[in-house]
């Protein structure tokens, strides 16, 4: 089968195979066929080493597809089954799923380390699947529990989006920052994620949004998703001045992925407001608060991972808001490619020219 194969950390293009089959089916486990995905961030950040991931490996991890067989004893998903993937997946004994954090749950973590991937021919060798997934590929091979059933009414390249982007966006603004109605909020970063962060500020009842990203392109998006106003960079403490008379806004929320930005973040928070950082950095990247600020200001600093709560419900209410119009999933597709176009979807991602880039499959 196909699939885009990232050879060594650090290379800006990835090859196309058509000699890489799915591996690892057994019990627990069943075979997916991908039909669509989308390109995300962290699969930039996975290929260029700001997150750790085994090499050669298969980028990709949100996606959606449909069963093509399950393994001895997995229950509630059968062939032909509808499904989306969640690169997270919650084991359900371990302290965080206990404790109701089932997104904090490392389970799905350990899938990283084992290949699902094999390169056949002459010189057969083991490929690794992004996450534990690999989505850059025509067929996968998952635990069960990766693999979560849609509604008839989604189509593939929704459900990919609910898969990682949407939820993490909506995530952040309705579970971990819990934006009030009538507050004041900027979003830095505009991509794919951002704009989720800013209509789930919008669905919160946000009465100012402040969009911030240095590509005019996704300024102009931001409008069209809900952002109030939308400004460069270099622009936002004219706005913080305007808006919130010098004060701050009640919610930041960082979706770079930077210190540096973080910090801009940090400055543009008020007194006792929250800063939400949704972005994912680099291990070596530091931010920095001095001690007399952290106690002297009372910001809180929240991270958001994966939208900070339970995925499975996340994924309803995402379904929930887009049914009843109340997010735009369809207009956050602006691109779409083949899989053998792979490398045009990195370079309209790099370029800040695409939200989000659908691979089909």
């Amino acid at each position: 089968m196909r699939a885009a194969v990232q050879h060594e950390t650090g290379q800006d293009k990835l090859e196309v195979l058509d000699d890489i089959e799915a591996v690892g089916f057994g019990p627990g486990k069943v075979r997916m066929r991908v039909r669509a995905t989308g390109l995300c961030h962290s699969d930039l950040s996975a290929m260029n080493g700001v997150l750790p991931q085994p090499a050669p490996f298969v980028p990709g991890h949100e996606g959606a597809g449909e069963i093509l067989d399950v393994g001895d004893g997995v229950t509630g998903l059968s062939q032909g089954d509808r499904v989306l993937m969640c690169w997270l997946p919650a084991c359900g004994s371990c302290p965080s799923c206990k404790r109701g954090q089932t997104h904090l749950c490392l389970a799905g973590f350990m899938n990283a380390g084992t290949p699902n991937f094999r390169r056949s021919g002459g010189n057969p060798s083991d490929v690794f699947g992004f996450a534990g997934t690999g989505t850059f590929a025509e067929e996968v091979v998952v635990a069960a529990n990766c693999a979560v059933p849609i509604p008839d009414d989604v189509p593939y390249e929704i459900a990919a989006l609910i898969g990682c982007g949407v939820t993490t966006g909506l995530g952040a603004a309705l579970n971990t920052a819990k934006v009030e109605a009538a507050s004041s909020v900027a979003v830095i970063g505009c991509g794919g994620v951002g704009i989720s962060t800013i209509q789930g500020a919008k669905a919160c009842g946000a009465a100012q949004i402040i969009a911030v990203d240095p590509v005019a392109a996704r300024r102009e998006a931001a409008l069209r998703f809900g952002a109030t106003e939308a400004v460069a960079p270099d622009e936002l403490a004219d706005a913080k001045q305007r808006v919130t008379a010098g004060e701050g806004f009640d919610y930041v929320f960082e979706v770079v992925g930077k210190s540096a930005t973080a910090r801009t973040a940090y400055e543009a928070t008020r007194r006792g407001g929250t800063l939400c950082v949704v972005g994912a950095g680099a291990m070596d990247d530091t931010f920095q608060v001095n001690m007399f600020e952290l106690f002297f200001d009372e910001k809180r600093i929240l991270p958001s991972l994966y939208g900070g709560a339970d995925v499975l419900r996340s994924y309803e209410r995402a379904i929930a808001l887009w049914r009843a119009g109340r997010i735009d999933l369809e207009g956050l597709i602006t691109h779409r490619v083949q899989l053998a176009e792979i490398n045009d979807a990195l370079d309209q991602m790099r370029s800040g020219t695409a939200l989000r880039t659908c691979i089909e499959i």
